[in-house]
């Protein structure tokens, strides 16, 4: 593994246990500069992971839970008058750090939610006719429960399609509930989280993925997934062109986080549902037949012949 993405994955450990491979995933999505989705019920560390990457990667770090009332200039700022001055002044909103953390997304307005679209996509936010760019890098990690719908919001396929994947991290082992519990009686293991690259070393990792080399033969297998998406009799929807970009892109991360300067198809394959579960969108008789989306990705992952790499 490559020896920078160890040091922070060390780091992330000794806050969450038992996660090992959400970790590798969430961190190899921040290297391929993309945007996460975490979709669990409270209580299994979705905060805490994400404020271990930012103490360990040097990250200015803000967190916003979503309500209702939760405005779409608490995002990306506002201007108010200035008596003295005679004069407006811009005052930033909590999207201006590298890694932001959008609690429980789905419980907010469309308008917030948009507000946020264009953050993600642009990196940069509009106010009063006036474009300002953001940090870079920006990292989004927006989460939602998936089991209260009181009060949610729905996001539209338009974000959706924004997110390069959807996580779950589930509940962790008993022998890993266990340590949780025992690390907390020394007090807090966040204070213990240290950071091991600066931001600067992060934006060279940045660009190191994009130097990662990947055959005519890898593109079309990852292509090949994708268009198989739109023609399987269950769908009602396939993944979009830009699944396939980030499907590519997370695969050049990927291979990086392994050490290697090239793609091979286990790279795709690896990150395949998860880059794809939140754009695929079943047909009604699917779900009458109680067929999934992952199902169904797998179905595809097995009739799509990976090329051999010589």
């Amino acid at each position: 593994m490559d020896k920078r993405a160890e040091k922070i994955i060390a780091e992330v450990r000794k806050v969450i246990k038992g996660k090992d491979d959400v970790v590798e995933k969430i961190l190899t999505v921040i290297f391929a500069d993309g945007h996460i989705l975490l979709e669990d019920v409270p209580g299994v560390g979705k905060t805490s992971m994400a404020v271990a990457f930012s103490k360990a990667m040097s990250l200015d770090y803000h967190r916003v839970q979503f309500t209702y009332d939760t405005m779409a200039s608490d995002i990306v700022g506002f201007s108010v008058y200035n008596k003295k001055n005679d004069s407006f002044e811009y005052k930033q909103g909590a999207a201006f750090c590298n890694l932001f953390l959008a609690d429980e997304i789905n419980r907010t307005s469309p308008k917030t939610q948009a507000a946020l679209l264009e953050v993600m996509e642009e990196g940069r936010v509009t106010v009063d006719g006036v474009t300002r760019k953001i940090p870079e890098p920006f990292i989004c990690i927006a989460t939602q429960n998936p089991t209260g719908s009181a009060g949610t919001q729905n996001l539209p396929e338009s974000q959706l399609d924004r997110f390069m994947v959807r996580l779950t991290m589930g509940y962790p082992s008993l022998e890993s509930q266990i340590d949780i519990v025992k690390n907390r009686q020394a007090g807090d293991p966040m204070n213990t989280v240290s950071p091991v690259i600066s931001l600067e070393e992060l934006l060279e990792i940045k660009q190191d993925v994009q130097k990662i080399f990947v055959s005519d033969d890898v593109i079309r297998f990852g292509i090949e997934l994708c268009e198989a998406t739109r023609k399987m009799d269950m769908v009602e929807l396939g993944v979009s062109p830009r699944a396939a970009l980030a499907l590519i892109q997370l695969g050049k991360a990927n291979a990086l986080l392994k050490s290697r300067d090239y793609v091979i198809p286990e790279d795709i394959k690896s990150i395949f549902i998860d880059v794809c579960r939140h754009r695929l969108i079943l047909k009604p008789q699917a779900k009458i037949k109680k067929e999934t989306v992952e199902n169904v990705l797998e179905s595809v992952l097995d009739k799509i012949k990976a090329p051999a790499i010589v």
